[in-house]
C-alpha cells in the first residue's frame, strides 16, 4: 500500500479574478525531502479540485504528516484520525491530505473498480469522486460521479453506515456539499447522516470549526443551517441556535424563514467560494442574533446599533441617522418590538444595552455550562456541551462589537464607499477589524 500526497489549492482569498493562474507547490520525498514547484500556467486554478503531486511509500499517516511539517513548519494540523495540513502561502491556503492507492475490501462489501491504475486512487473519502488530469484536460470518473452530478445527488461511494463510522467528518462534508451545490442527499446517505449525527462530537474541535466555517463563510450559510437543523446536527453543534428553532416551532423540514436564516441569507449574497469571510463574522452574527432572540429590541435600537458598529463606534452619529429612518421594519420577526418613539437619550441607552447583551451572548456561547443548558427545555433533544469556538476567535468577535462601548463620541470610521474589501473580509487580522465592523453593520 502506498500513500499519495494530494495538494488541494483553495480559492485564493486575496483575488477576485476567476481566471487567475497559480503556481502549485509540490512536495517530493524521493529526493531528500526537497520541494519541487509544478507550473500550472495553462490551467485555470478554479478547475483543479485535487492534483496528485508525488508518491510516498509509507502507509503511516503520522509519518506523512511529520514529513509535511518538516518542509512547511508553519502549517496548521487539523484533526487526529484523518489529519489535514493547511499550509498558508501568499494569501492562499494549500490543503494537504492523503488517500490510499490500494483497492480495499471490507467484510461483506466489495469495492468495484475499473482495472486501471488511476481507478485505484479513487477510495471512499470523497462523496463525489472525480479525478482531473490538468495537463491532458481529462476528467476520470470511476465511481459514477458524473451521473450523480447530473442527478444533483450526494451519496457515499461505499455504504453510508460504513463510510460514516470510519470517518464521521464525512457527515459534515455531506451537509456542506449538499448546501453549496444545491443538491439533495440520497435516501440511504440521508438516513445515516441523521442516525449517526451524534458521532461528530468525536471530531477534533479544530476540525469542527473548519467544517462549520466551510458551511457558513462561503456563501451557503442559510442552506447549511437548514440542513444542520433538518438532520439534528444543529442540536449538537450550535445548541443555542437549535433552541431558537425549537422555541419558535420551526419544523425540521420547514420551508419558512426566520430572522437567523434571513441574516445568513443576506450574508450569502455577498459571499462565494472565492469570496469567503473570516469566521469571526458569522460567529458575530450568531451572537448578535442570540442577544436579540433572548430579549427583543425596538427596531430603531437595532438600526442604531448596526450603524454604530458600521461607523466604528460613533453612537451619537448612529442615533442621529437611525431617527431619520422612516422605512417600516419586518413585522414577522419576534426579535423586533413595535416602534416605541424613543428619544435620543433612550435610544443611546438601548444601543449600550444591546452591546452589553451581545458580549454576554459571546460568553454564553463559549462556556460549556451555558451550552449544556441551551436545550434544557427540550429533553428529547440530544445533550451537548460542545464548545469548538477557540479563545482567539472569541477575542476577534469581541473586538468587532467593543467599539460601541469604547467610543461614544469618536470620529466616524465608516467607509466612504460601499465596495467590499474581500481580502480584509477573509483575513480577520487586527489591522482589518474596521472592515469587519463596516460589513457587519451594513449587513444587519
Amino acid at each position: 500500500m502506498m500513500e499519495i500526497i494530494v495538494i488541494s489549492s483553495f480559492l485564493t482569498r486575496n483575488s477576485e479574478n476567476r481566471n487567475e493562474k497559480a503556481l502549485l507547490v509540490g512536495v517530493t520525498y524521493k529526493n531528500c525531502g526537497l520541494m519541487k514547484p509544478i507550473s500550472c500556467a495553462d490551467v485555470d486554478l478554479f478547475r483543479i479540485k485535487r492534483l496528485c503531486i508525488d508518491v510516498y511509500p509509507d502507509d503511516n499517516i503520522t509519518t506523512m504528516i511529520d514529513h509535511v511539517m518538516k518542509i512547511f513548519p508553519w502549517c496548521e494540523i487539523i484533526g487526529r484520525r484523518f489529519p489535514i495540513c493547511h499550509v498558508h502561502m501568499d494569501g492562499t491556503i494549500i490543503e494537504v491530505s492523503s488517500f490510499n492507492t490500494a483497492t480495499r475490501y471490507k467484510k461483506g462489501v466489495e469495492i468495484s473498480h475499473h482495472h486501471t491504475k488511476a481507478s485505484n486512487d479513487c477510495d471512499e473519502k470523497d462523496l463525489l469522486r472525480l479525478m482531473l488530469d490538468p495537463y491532458a484536460s481529462v476528467v476520470y470518473d470511476y465511481m459514477g460521479g458524473i451521473e450523480d452530478i447530473r442527478k444533483a445527488k450526494v451519496r457515499t461511494i461505499i455504504p453510508a453506515d460504513i463510510s460514516f463510522r470510519e470517518d464521521c467528518a464525512r457527515i459534515l462534508r455531506a451537509i456542506r456539499v449538499t448546501a453549496r451545490l444545491g443538491f439533495s442527499i440520497s435516501k440511504e446517505t440521508a438516513h445515516f447522516v441523521k442516525n449517526l449525527s451524534s458521532s461528530v462530537v468525536r471530531l477534533d474541535k479544530g476540525r469542527l470549526l473548519m467544517e462549520i466555517d466551510y458551511m457558513l463563510a462561503y456563501g451557503s450559510g442559510e442552506a447549511s443551517l437548514r440542513l444542520l437543523w433538518k438532520f439534528g446536527l444543529l442540536d449538537i453543534l450550535l445548541p443555542f441556535q437549535a433552541a431558537y428553532f425549537s422555541h419558535h416551532g420551526f419544523r425540521r423540514r420547514d420551508k419558512r424563514t426566520n430572522m437567523l436564516l434571513s441574516l445568513f441569507s443576506n450574508l450569502d449574497k455577498f459571499l462565494a467560494p472565492n469570496r469567503p469571510c473570516h469566521s469571526s463574522l458569522w460567529f458575530g452574527i450568531l451572537a448578535l442574533h442570540k442577544a436579540l432572540s433572548d430579549r427583543p429590541r425596538d427596531p430603531l435600537v437595532v438600526a442604531a446599533f448596526s450603524l454604530a458598529v458600521h461607523n466604528g463606534g460613533n453612537v451619537l452619529e448612529a442615533v442621529k441617522i437611525a431617527r431619520m429612518i422612516n422605512k417600516p421594519h419586518d413585522m414577522k420577526f419576534p426579535e423586533l418590538l413595535d416602534l416605541s418613539g424613543m428619544d435620543v437619550e433612550a435610544l443611546e441607552a438601548g444601543v449600550r444595552d444591546l452591546a452589553e447583551s451581545v458580549r454576554g451572548a459571546l460568553l454564553q456561547m463559549t462556556d460549556e455550562h451555558f451550552v449544556s443548558q441551551a436545550m434544557a427545555d427540550y429533553p428529547q433533544a440530544p445533550h451537548s456541551d460542545l464548545v469548538f469556538i477557540p479563545l482567539a476567535l472569541y477575542v476577534k468577535v469581541f473586538s468587532i462589537f467593543e467599539c460601541v462601548k469604547r467610543s461614544y463620541d469618536k470620529k466616524s470610521l465608516s467607509k466612504q464607499d460601499m465596495k467590499i474589501n474581500y481580502e480584509s473580509l477573509a483575513n480577520g487580522s487586527g489591522s482589518v477589524i474596521e472592515e469587519h465592523q463596516c460589513f457587519t453593520g451594513m449587513l444587519v
